[in-house]
């Protein structure tokens, strides 16, 4: 039987009648029908809107990424695994040797594949204020003190004036370039090109201001102050002789496919300059952008995955639903069955009925699960402006997996009812 129920074309089950069949038994059972549909409506939903979290977090990280760089290799003291919480940085790494200024002239001597490499140092902490002259304050800008080289290496477009030249840090010259929220905060209807701003109430002039970038996850790409390094220096000399990371050099390759080699290079001059043994580890940590790209997406994919397969688990209660329905609705039309069969009806005409109305129930549930899918995206993006979208392939994807709930959950009670005895099935009451 279950041979001769597959012998049929699947599409040509799906006709006008069967459909207009399948549709008619949906309006008489409405509260019946939603609450079968429950269960695929929330399944579909979830994954959609999981899917769409996924996708906008991976967007945003893959933006923080292209922001510093799209190929910059990053050479630092910890590794940026264990860097997010202070207690977790192993005493290995506080006893490496701080990075210096030589290392980073070193790299740029030695290194062949490079094309700029960059030093800077970054106020993570403190009480800094920046004021202007009439006393109104940015929002606690990140403040960084760099090289000239770091405006080629990290992309830094300008919006108007320039930035620095080695005749800045020779003198350490009291000057800055600012990012967009700053101009916004403290000279909204002026031209900040050549004014002053006040840190802790030492002046710095604006010699530039950098092209607007947006924002990332809710954390401004424009909230930022650039110094020489050498006027970071004398304005936070702490930062320098901190045993934290006080130094972070990136570098540039010449071409994208340069990184793992110029990763090499990079490794060998330092373990040069170091006095690294052979057999002794790295006493800093090198890593490109591509390959932190990668490990986050690696992680959250997988926080995806566990998501998505506990969402899946509403998709398996909502086919179980329908399964049950469907058997109720074979029972509840037993009389019907046997009318069709006395007027010549096969039984791949019985099943394909049958299967036909439970992919068309829960393929309705999919695409009200999609929509509000969709829908719980749009509103986490309107609320908290996290890029949540759902990616085309992923709407493919619930509205199959829907129809496929549909045919496994549909796939029984349609056997049962094609088995019917035409007989039998008139004697029903």
């Amino acid at each position: 039987m279950v041979r001769t129920l597959y012998s049929f074309t699947f599409l040509r089950a799906f006709n006008a009648e069967n459909i207009r069949f399948a549709i008619n038994s949906i309006k008489a059972q409405k509260l019946r029908s939603f609450l079968t549909l429950l269960g695929i409506v929330v399944g579909v939903a979830a994954v959609i809107t999981m899917v769409s979290l996924v996708a906008g977090f991976n967007s945003s990280i893959a933006k923080i990424f292209e922001s510093f760089g799209g190929n910059v290799i990053e050479i630092r003291k910890f590794d940026p695994i264990n860097d997010m919480n202070g207690s977790s940085i192993p005493d290995e790494q506080f006893r490496r040797p701080n990075l210096s200024l030589h290392d980073a002239e070193a790299l740029k001597y030695h290194l062949t594949l490079a094309k700029a490499v960059a030093s800077n140092r970054r106020l993570w902490r403190g009480n800094t204020s920046i004021k202007n002259s009439t006393g109104e304050e940015a929002n606690a800008p990140r403040i960084l003190g760099v090289m000239p080289e770091y405006a080629v290496v990290h992309n830094t477009e300008l919006e108007g004036g320039r930035f620095f030249i080695q005749t800045d840090i020779y003198h350490a010259t009291r000057t800055c370039v600012i990012g967009n929220d700053i101009v916004t905060a403290l000279f909204p209807h002026k031209d900040p090109l050549g004014r002053q701003i006040y840190f802790n109430g030492v002046p710095m002039r604006i010699v530039g201001t950098l092209k607007k970038k947006g924002s990332v996850m809710g954390q401004s790409l424009d909230n930022q102050v650039f110094l020489p390094l050498s006027t970071f220096d004398e304005m936070w000399p702490y930062v320098r002789l901190s045993r934290w990371e006080n130094l972070f050099i990136d570098i540039l390759p010449k071409s994208a496919g340069d990184v793992p080699l110029l990763i090499d290079e990079a490794i060998t001059v330092l373990r040069s300059r170091r006095g690294i043994k052979p057999s002794e580890p790295n006493n800093f940590s090198v890593q490109s952008s591509e390959s932190g790209l990668e490990k986050q997406n690696k992680i959250f994919n997988g926080i995806a995955a566990v998501m998505i397969l506990i969402a899946s688990i509403a998709l398996i209660v909502g086919g179980v639903g329908v399964m049950n329905i469907m058997l109720v609705s074979v029972t509840e039309r037993t009389r019907e069955i046997g009318v069709r069969k006395a007027l010549g009806a096969t039984r791949k005409d019985i099943a394909a009925q049958f299967l036909v109305e439970a992919i068309t129930l829960t393929s309705v549930g999919g695409i009200m699960g999609i929509f509000f899918g969709i829908s719980c995206g749009y509103l986490v993006k309107l609320i908290s402006g996290f890029p949540a979208a759902a990616p085309l392939w992923s709407i493919f994807l619930g509205f199959g997996v829907s129809t496929s709930v549909g045919l496994a959950a549909g796939l029984w009670p349609a056997v049962r009812a094609a088995r019917q005895d035409p007989i039998e099935a008139l004697r029903y009451e």
